[in-house]
């Protein structure tokens, strides 16, 4: 068995988990008490405004921000024969949460256009789940088709489809599970068959959707007697759902540091999969679970700007509010043959490197990446078949262009929740997040400019010229620009103080007439 394990670790009220595949981290998590996200949970919200112009409107369910529905994510009913769900990869929207993009694939929004307008109105009550996190300053994103988990089905009210996950691909094994699964759908609920369902019986299905059908008409009472916003389904937290979502025979443990959330583990593991009970593991020796398994030199791996590269070449990310870019170098790595091939190694190395720091850090959004130039197209073509069959392995959506001639790749990645590095850091309070400073010398302009100004506009009987500043910049001005401070004095007959003020900023300093 591969060595493939979910560690769990909770410290100081913030859990992390760690998933990792043949003895290495794919996947980091982190959640924070009090900070739980929205991700999958069903609302009773308000409509607040609708946007003809944009197609879309602003619900208030109760969040700090109000959230944003498209025309596109609004359910309309369904005509019955719909297409195979399994074969409908392209529908930009899933109200599925963090689950699988493989396990769960949407219907198609009805092709014909209907105006926003025409389908909610302001002020109107609707059911709605969060599709993605409150990112930036974007409030959440939001569904009217509620989509709700379970072990091995997901339950889609308000339609009459059944899919099966694009990762079963046995053709018997396929049709075997889609006719359980049709044996339990009704016109009130379609199904998914999610790839944990493979090799499950129909009482594993039954149990299955009975729990499902009856959380969802516990949702639809709650949502008839509460007004809007009011929280009507919470997901899981990380825990228990990265267990209920993740847990299949290719994992050998899943390694816990807590009593507690062993308990719970073992708790949701005897009910729904209790073939795996004994696979579920208490650490409870001195050494950091963390640091047994190697997880630490990982989580900052995933916080570095420049990734080196096993050749001598590297990779740096930058990620923005807009969009991600990632540069390929070569770094320190020359080759031991022509220009082209050497070019080729690199890239290739490369990719395997940026699809699986695009997992470790959860980027989403729009990534546009830069290989090192390629001459032949053939070699272009052999990066891009590269990348597209490491992207084939991640668990979340992705669409690639093809690479053009300067060798840019723009690709997408579905976004539900901030990256790693928004949980796991913060803007530098020293340069605010620009991740530069003013050099000495523009400082040191600045301040023999306001000197000037203050001379020039000095009051009668005023001597000389204050200035206070860092140390550094108080030390580079007396050793570079004593000549300009005198000719300053000379000019304007005032003296310049220059005092050291070791509680400033760098760029900060304050300038008077005494």
């Amino acid at each position: 068995m591969p060595d493939n394990r979910i560690i769990v670790s909770r410290h100081d009220e913030e859990t992390r988990i760690a998933i990792l595949e043949h003895g290495q981290v794919c996947e980091l998590l982190v959640e924070r008490e009090g900070r739980r996200g929205v991700l999958g949970n069903v609302y009773k919200g308000k409509v607040t405004r609708v946007l003809p112009g944009m197609q879309s409107a602003f619900v208030d369910i109760g969040l700090q921000r109000t959230a944003f529905l498209y025309v596109a994510d609004i359910a309309r009913p369904r005509a019955a024969g719909g297409p195979d769900l399994e074969h409908d990869e392209d529908d930009p929207s899933t109200g599925l949460g963090e689950f699988d993009e493989h396990d769960v694939v949407r219907p198609a929004p009805v092709p014909q256009p209907v105006p926003i307008e025409e389908l909610i109105r302001e002020g109107q009550e609707i059911v709605c789940q969060v599709t993605k996190e409150p990112i930036g300053t974007k409030g959440a994103r939001l569904t009217t088709q509620v989509s709700l988990p379970g072990r091995h089905l997901v339950l889609l009210p308000g339609t009459d489809h059944v899919g099966v996950s694009r990762r079963i691909t046995d053709e018997g094994e396929r049709e075997r599970l889609k006719g359980l699964a049709a044996g339990l759908a009704n016109d009130e609920a379609g199904l998914i068959i999610r790839t944990a369902s493979e090799g499950q019986t129909e009482q594993d299905f039954a149990e299955d959707h009975r729990y499902l059908m009856g959380l969802w008409q516990h949702i639809q009472e709650m949502a008839a007697t509460r007004r809007a916003p009011a929280l009507l389904y919470e997901e899981l937290d990380v825990v228990v759902k990265v267990v209920r979502d993740t847990l299949t025979e290719q994992f050998e443990t899943v390694v816990v540091d807590t009593p507690d959330d062993f308990a719970r583990v073992v708790e949701f593991v005897d009910r729904f999969m209790p073939q795996f009970r004994s696979r579920v593991l208490l650490h409870d020796e001195p050494l950091p679970v963390f640091e047994k398994y190697k997880v630490e030199l990982e989580l900052n791996r995933a916080l570095d700007r420049k990734v080196w590269l096993k050749s001598g070449g590297t990779i740096v990310i930058d990620e923005t509010e807009a969009l991600t870019a990632i540069d390929v170098n070569t770094g320190r790595y020359v080759g031991k043959t022509n220009a082209e091939e050497t070019i080729l190694k690199i890239n290739l190395e490369a990719v395997k490197e940026i699809a699986y720091q695009l997992r470790l850090r959860n980027i989403g959004g729009i990534i546009v990446i830069d290989f090192i130039d390629l001459k032949l197209p053939e070699s272009r073509e052999a990066v891009q078949t590269a990348l597209a069959e490491e992207l084939a392995r991640d668990r979340a959506r992705t669409h690639m262009l093809p690479m053009s001639e300067l060798g840019l790749v723009e690709m997408t990645r579905k976004r539900t929740k901030k990256s790693v590095r928004h949980f796991l850091t913060s803007p530098c309070f020293y340069c605010s997040g620009k991740g530069y400073l003013k050099s000495h010398d523009v400082i040191a302009s600045e301040i023999l400019n306001r000197v000037i100004k203050e001379a020039v506009q000095a009051a009668p009987g005023k001597r000389q010229v204050v200035v206070h500043t860092h140390p550094v910049v108080m030390e580079y001005l007396f050793d570079v620009r004593s000549d300009r401070m005198q000719r300053i004095e000379e000019q304007f007959g005032l003296g310049v103080v220059v005092r050291p003020r070791t509680e400033f900023h760098l760029e900060q300093f304050e300038i008077y007439t005494d």
